[in-house]
Parts: structure tokens; C-alpha cells; sequence
């Protein structure tokens, strides 16, 4: 986006949230919930649940959602239903103050009672269509009955002898105006609609040149993928600048010298990879147009772990806008250090300077630089906040890809859950070790500012 465009919708930003909280009353602090509605401990996750279940299908069948515009999508999505339900959410605070030029967003009036499983559900089913807004006719509809469908499939949250019309009404106005409020706020972080007009408007990236520099890879030799991302404005993070990987190896062709064994190493299991590591490669490639993308693999996750656990749909929020805002960040701050960097990637030199005719083993290369690792730096975001909520040690099922074969798996910890989907990138022969665990690093310190948020006062 051009200064003068940014300014522009900034500005109009603005007059949208003011015009919006001028509906209902502005807030960036704590407010009771009303004594006259059950509070939203009070109703289960199958709200949160079912949203986000279509939404991790909606991602794979919706062109454009490379993995850092899905990990955006999540981020979005996860923010709106806190914030649609955290009036409802006694000792709990809204993130407004807290977020990137998110001032202040509508609250609800303490003496006018809102349903809270209404409210999650007319705020997610508008903010899914607005994030979704290229879906084929097929999917849009399957929005709108989700939408309708969830009052009759679950009555016990939606009890019709105590949910009012009126108070229906009012919730439905409330979810709706919560969504309008975040999306005018998100169409001003720079990443709005990746896919379509925006990206047109970008001078095409020239990658830099040089010894150790990132070129096009083979097989398809496609141009860089969103080498702007960088600059998208994060949720949490004050900048992509506040979390970066540790610097990589100095760039050297000689056999002795550390890049050259961690080519060779790239190199060497490509030969003799095992039938285990080669699973591991497959099982976390998270292809777009294929899977719901890496973010959208640990949000089913936390999906399925939010349903299992039982938990209410105050927790199922808190924990939605946790993982997905560090993973949209961890995307942010990934994607910039790459284009920093704009290292090298293993096939290239490899065949450079050791094998001419080596080609990745698994699948293309993706086409942007190496360093760090994209996975690594999400995974380890997410599992890092994954561990706050469930805990360091819990024993997990993941049945994201139980439709194409390869589940369900049970992994004992979120950490080893990461630490296989980092090192996967090496098996696959796309990443050397070294970007692999530089993402790590990277995307704990993601986690660790993103669990820094106060939803409490």
C-alpha cells in the first residue's frame, strides 16, 4: 500500500470506529458483565467450535490463503469472537489499548442483557463472510446456514425459553457491529485482501544479488511469494523488528566451513531418508489448497482440544485469539527476516556445489528465501501458547489430516508436536538445520509477547 493510500484508509478507519462506537458505548477497560445474563462460562465452545471447523475447510477451498494470509484470517477471526464475548467474560478486559492502533472498540450496555452464544455466532458468521469474500457461491452458503443451523443444533446453548426475541435481536446487532468495528480496523493493516487489488498495486520484487543470495528455485521457478509481508502491521508486536531469529552461518562454499556441512547434511538425508522422516515431511507440508495451511493445522488443533476439554466459551475465545494473533504475528516477523536475509535455499546450492543433478526429494521448494524456517517459527509460536493454555506436558491428539490419511497421531507435547514440524523442513529438503532452529527461536519470543497481553486487569 502507498503512504498516501495507507493514509487515506487510516483516516477512514477512523471515522468507521468512531461512527461505530458511537453506537455503543466505546471501551478499553473493564466492564461487569450484566447480573441479568448468565455470563459466557455459562454456555459451551460449540460456537467456537463449529466456526472455526468450517473455517479451517474455507482456507483450503479459497484461493489466495498462502499460509501468512491464513495465519491473518485466523488472527482476525480468533480477536472477534473474544471480543464479542468478553462483555460476558466477568474479571476479563477487552485488547483494545493493547493491540496496534486499536484504541477502543463498542461495548455492550450492562443493563441490557446479551446471549452470548448468539452474539459469537452472528459476529463470527459476519466476519467469515467479510475475510472470505473471493468463496465460491458453494461455500458462502455454507456460512449462511452454519449461521442458522446452530440455534437448532444446539439447544441447551440456545434455549428458546429463555433467549428472548429481543434479546436475540440485540445480541445479533451487538456480534455484528463488534466484526464491522475489527474489520475496519484490519483493512488498515496493510495485508487486506493479498490476494486481489492490493497486490496488484506493488512494484514487483527484485530480489538482491550476490554470493549466498535466494533465487527463483526449480522446479516451477515462480516469482517470490508476498516479499511485503514484512511490512504488514502485527497484532501484538510493535514491529516485525521485535522478534528476529539469531543470525545464520556466514555464507561459505568450502567443504570445511559450517554452511557447507549443513548443505551436506540436507543433502545426505535426501539420500537416506528414513520411511519415519519422510513421513514427518509429508505430514506437516500443510500445502495451501491442499490442508487449512500450517496455522490452520494448529488451529484444528486447538480446535479439537477446546471440544475435548469441555471448555466454556469464554476459554474457547481467550484461547482462539491467543494462537492465532501469535501466529499471524509469528508470519509477520518470519517473513521479514527472510526478505532481510534473503538467503540461499538448499537446492540451489546444492546443485551449485555438490550435486548438479539433486532435486528435493518430496516436493518443490516453496518460493521464497530460507532463512528461517516459516514452520518452525509458527509452530513454535503456537505451541508456545498452546502450553499456557493446556499445559507443558500434555498428551494430544491431532486429527487435522485424518481425511487424507495420515492420522490421527498423538504427540506427547506441544513442544515435540513443533519440534517434528520444524525439523520436517530438512527432512523434506527445503531448509538447513540452522533455519530450522532459528525459527524456533524466533517464534518463541513471538509467544512470549503474545502471552504478555493482559486479558485480565
Amino acid at each position: 500500500m502507498t503512504p498516501v493510500r495507507a493514509l487515506v484508509a487510516r483516516a477512514f478507519a477512523t471515522l468507521m470506529l468512531g461512527a461505530l462506537v458511537c453506537l455503543f458505548p466505546a471501551r478499553a477497560q473493564t466492564q461487569p458483565a450484566s447480573p441479568l445474563a448468565p455470563p459466557a462460562s455459562a454456555y459451551s465452545s460449540a460456537v467456537a467450535y463449529e466456526w472455526f471447523y468450517l473455517v479451517s475447510q474455507l482456507i483450503q477451498q479459497t484461493p489466495g490463503n498462502s499460509p501468512p494470509v491464513a495465519a491473518r484470517t485466523l488472527g482476525y477471526l480468533g480477536l472477534t469472537l473474544y471480543e464479542s464475548v468478553v462483555p460476558g467474560m466477568p474479571g476479563h478486559q477487552s485488547l483494545a489499548g493493547q493491540l496496534n492502533e486499536l484504541s477502543s472498540l463498542p461495548w455492550a450496555q450492562p443493563d441490557e442483557p446479551l446471549h452470548w452464544p448468539t452474539v459469537a455466532n452472528a459476529s463470527m458468521a459476519m466476519m467469515t463472510r467479510m475475510m472470505f469474500s473471493n468463496a465460491s457461491a458453494e461455500n458462502k452458503g455454507r456460512i449462511d446456514l452454519l449461521e442458522r443451523s446452530l440455534p437448532l443444533k444446539y439447544p441447551d446453548d440456545f434455549d428458546p425459553s429463555t433467549v428472548t426475541a429481543d434479546i436475540t435481536n440485540r445480541s445479533e446487532t451487538f456480534g455484528k457491529l463488534m466484526a464491522m468495528a475489527i474489520m475496519t480496523w484490519a483493512r488498515t493493516d496493510g495485508g487486506h485482501e493479498a490476494w486481489g487489488p492490493l497486490r496488484r498495486t506493488r512494484a514487483n520484487y527484485v530480489p538482491p544479488s550476490g554470493p549466498g543470495s535466494w533465487s527463483a528455485t526449480p522446479s516451477k521457478y515462480l516469482p517470490p511469494l508476498l516479499s511485503w509481508w514484512g511490512e504488514v502491521r502485527p497484532f501484538v508486536l510493535k514491529s516485525a523488528q521485535d522478534c528476529v531469529p539469531p543470525p545464520h552461518p556466514p555464507f561459505a562454499e568450502e567443504a570445511d566451513s559450517t554452511f557447507f556441512r549443513a548443505a551436506k547434511e540436507v543433502f545426505d538425508i535426501s539420500n537416506a531418508a528414513t520411511q519415519e522422516q519422510r513421513q514427518f515431511a509429508l505430514y506437516w507440508a500443510d500445502d495451501p489448497a491442499k490442508t487449512p495451511t500450517p496455522a490452520g493445522h494448529w488451529s484444528y488443533i486447538a480446535n479439537d482440544l477446546v471440544r475435548a476439554q469441555k471448555a466454556d466459551l469464554g476459554r474457547a475465545a481467550a484461547t482462539h485469539a491467543l494462537l492465532n494473533m501469535a501466529m499471524s504475528d509469528a508470519f509477520v516477523a518470519g517473513w521479514a527476516a527472510k526478505y532481510r536475509y534473503n538467503l540461499i535455499r538448499p537446492v540451489t546450492y546444492i546443485q551449485l556445489f555438490i550435486d548438479s543433478n539433486w532435486v528435493t526429494p518430496l516436493f518443490t521448494t516453496p518460493n521464497f528465501p530460507e532463512y528461517p524456517s516459516g514452520h518452525s517459527v509458527q509452530s513454535s509460536a503456537a505451541a508456545g501458547v498452546l502450553e499456557q493454555q493446556f499445559g507443558k506436558d500434555l498428551k494430544f491428539v491431532d486429527n487435522t489430516h485424518n481425511d487424507r490419511g495420515w492420522g490421527p497421531r498423538t504427540f506427547p507435547s506441544f513442544s515435540a508436536a513443533a519440534n517434528e514440524a520444524s525439523l520436517s523442513r530438512m527432512y523434506a529438503g527445503i531448509h538447513f538445520r540452522f533455519g530450522s532452529e532459528g525459527g524456533q527461536t524466533q517464534g518463541r519470543c513471538v509467544a512470549d509477547k503474545v502471552l504478555a497481553l493482559r486479558l485480565k486487569p
